[in-house]
């Protein structure tokens, strides 16, 4: 994102006050054209991950430019997502407290869902819903292969869990779903492979094989049998994917327009952005997001509504009132926190994006 200029700044801080959540629509428009292109050139299906945006106005705008579907993290996410009319979408994590609540039944009767599964006890609730919306569930697979968080670690364990599947009435086998780690997309390739073999002696087929992640957009294409990708921060990145080598600060569309409240040292500043709006993940990086208008002086510490900067690096430094950009380190936690986001073109303000879907925990 480039540097706003004073009117701009004036008008959003007249409008809206600091901070203000703000992203270019020009960019984010550029980062959903890269995003497909991407999937395009190799052939693979475009399923962006909304856990970024959490907006059905974004997500429609990825899948006008060709994407298609969605992907969610959160029930309560696909609610949103279906109450304005998208309808192919994926959960990709294991839904036992939603579906236990008597949510995901409600939903299935609504929309045809694709759900996540590397237990056998998310797989009993998935065909209790099933039931309870009188329509069979199709399931993915989550599959583990370096990321060491949720997924079956075997072969062997996705065959049992795909027969339990066959074997229910109530569910459908789709696919399976991957999230590599950048150096394991060989590692990833066996175990596909593998999979597939003993698939075929089960007389089952994975329609689906699903990758993720933006930053594993360097490895696109490489996965043969892929057959769409999901990635989220790409539509606005941010620090982290600024340090993956994804994207420049040009291509940064998110950031946090936010005040100088306070000047106390000489090496001090306050702002009014604190941990409740640039949230308190590093994402593995210094500081707690850049600032544009001096990117040598790191946001060090965090109070729930200060953000307290260095400027011993600064040879011009902020004065009070002055109005800064900050690009957050982790932008997807960064958009949970706000109700809604300004866009912008240029120096114009053009609309207000509710976040419809933040804070969806089931």
């Amino acid at each position: 994102m480039a540097k706003a200029t004073s009117a701009l700044k004036n008008s959003i801080i007249e409008k809206f006050g600091t901070p203000c959540s703000v992203i270019d629509l020009d960019i984010v428009e550029r980062n959903i054209k890269r995003a497909q292109k991407l999937c395009d050139q190799v052939g693979v299906a475009n399923r962006p991950h909304i856990k970024t945006h959490k907006s059905p106005i974004l997500a429609k705008m990825q899948i006008l430019a060709g994407a298609k579907g969605i992907t969610c993290q959160k029930l309560g996410e696909a609610e949103v997502m279906a109450d304005a009319g998208i309808t192919d979408i994926i959960v990709a994590t294991n839904l036992i407290g939603a579906a236990r609540s008597g949510r995901l039944a409600s939903l299935q009767r609504r929309v045809p869902l694709k759900v996540c599964s590397d237990n056998i006890v998310s797989l009993r609730t998935y065909s209790e819903a099933a039931q309870q919306a009188n329509r069979a569930m199709d399931v993915l697979i989550e599959c583990d292969t370096g990321q060491k968080r949720a997924g079956v670690e075997t072969p062997s364990e996705a065959l049992a869990l795909a027969q339990v599947i066959k074997d229910d009435p109530m569910l459908n086998f789709a696919g399976l779903l991957f999230y590599p780690a950048i150096d394991s997309w060989r590692a990833t390739q066996f175990f596909l492979d593998e999979i597939t073999a003993g698939l075929a002696s089960l007389r089952l087929k994975p329609g689906i094989v699903s990758t993720g992640g933006t930053p594993n957009f360097v490895n696109i294409g490489k996965l043969q049998g892929a057959t769409e990708h999901r990635a989220g921060t790409c539509i606005f990145n941010d620090r982290m994917m600024i340090k993956a080598g994804f994207a420049t600060t040009d291509e940064c569309a998110f950031s946090v327009f936010t005040s100088v409240v306070s000047r106390g040292g000489e090496a001090r500043g306050i702002l009014d952005a604190g941990s409740k709006t640039l949230t308190s993940d590093m994402g593995g990086l210094d500081g707690f997001g850049l600032i544009l208008e001096h990117p040598e002086a790191s946001i060090h510490k965090f109070a729930e509504e200060h953000g307290f900067i260095d400027l011993s690096k600064c040879n011009k430094k902020p004065a009070v009132g002055e109005i800064l950009q900050v690009i957050p380190n982790h932008v997807c936690v960064a958009v949970n926190m706000v109700d809604q986001l300004v866009g912008i073109r240029g120096d114009e303000i053009c609309e207000v994006i509710p976040v419809a879907a933040r804070g969806m925990l089931v």
